[in-house]
């Protein structure tokens, strides 16, 4: 019979060391499959006896303790990593994942910025006061990179090159990419080096609070909400709504969805296609209007 926590640590080590996955992912897979193991255990079914019935009873149990049927979805995907793993290490023969049906999900379109409201977001920060020019060039080259918030604060000296624009980034899964940024970011960058941040080491983080520490994402969050409120935008904005509007950017402008996919470190292209529906509403709106039938 196998040993449910020593195939729980293998699983971990392998989906960290082979499969490369985030901190985050690991953990969501590892509550998952932890839940499922204890099932398992009340139930009195080993691992390499369960079956399709058993593992649909399990998720039924899950949702009626209240589980979203987003979070079911991340539940199935980590059961079926887990018996992918187990078959492939000779810990279980049958795969009872194989037919499980994945719940339909709600296509929740991120909220994005038109150029308007960037434009109104990112002209409004005054230059005059050291904390404003660090979110000044915070915005601009979040705006300009399309980065995540956990990047964008983690960023050390030795990650940019501000000479040829570029930035090295480690993002989910430890995966490295190169993103270029423009020449806004850079002067404001420039700017905020000079005034802020005049005699970095290599290894120091750019951003930093105004005690001198590495600036958190909650605070840099409160500080984009105040600016937001104060130029009017009523929309629920986050640091990921720049990235978002980034890419929704980029490809109305006409880059090529593989570029775009690139630069956000997206690891599949579905993830990226996401920005292409958004224009959906304004396809219409536009074909009524210009169309003599319309």
């Amino acid at each position: 019979m196998t040993d449910c926590k020593e195939a729980l640590n293998d699983f971990i080590s392998y989906i960290i060391v082979e499969k490369g996955l985030s901190e985050n992912t690991v953990l969501a897979y590892k509550a998952d499959v932890l839940k499922f193991i204890n099932f398992a255990k009340k139930k009195r079914i080993s691992l390499e006896n369960f079956e399709h019935n058993d593992i649909t009873d399990f998720l039924w149990e899950m949702k009626t303790e209240g589980l979203k049927p987003r979070s079911i979805f991340r539940v199935i995907e980590s059961l079926r990593q887990f018996y992918k793993f187990l078959n492939s290490e000779d810990l279980a023969k049958n795969n009872p994942t194989l037919y499980l049906a994945t719940p339909n999900l709600p296509e929740n379109l991120p909220d994005i910025l038109t150029f308007d409201e960037v434009d109104l977001l990112l002209n409004s920060i005054n230059d005059d006061d050291e904390m404003h020019i660090r979110n000044k060039a915070m915005l601009e080259l979040l705006y300009a990179a399309g980065l995540r918030v956990s990047e964008l604060i983690n960023l050390k000296f030795s990650d940019i090159n501000l000479e040829d624009c570029f930035l090295r980034i480690i993002g989910k899964g430890s995966k490295e990419r190169l993103v270029p940024f423009g020449n806004k970011a850079k002067f404001f960058i420039s700017i905020y080096l000079k005034k802020r941040r005049p005699c970095l080491n290599v290894n120091d983080h750019i951003f930093i609070s105004r005690l001198g520490k590495k600036l958190s994402r909650i605070e840099f969050w409160r500080q984009l909400k105040n600016i937001a409120k104060n130029v009017g935008i009523n929309k629920n904005i986050t640091p990921h709504t720049l990235r978002h509007s980034f890419a929704s950017h980029l490809l109305k402008g006409g880059a090529d969805i593989r570029f775009v996919q690139e630069m956000l470190g997206h690891a599949s292209i579905t993830t990226t296609q996401i920005y292409t529906h958004l224009d959906e509403d304004r396809i219409v709106q536009q074909h009524k209007k210009f169309h003599p039938r319309g």
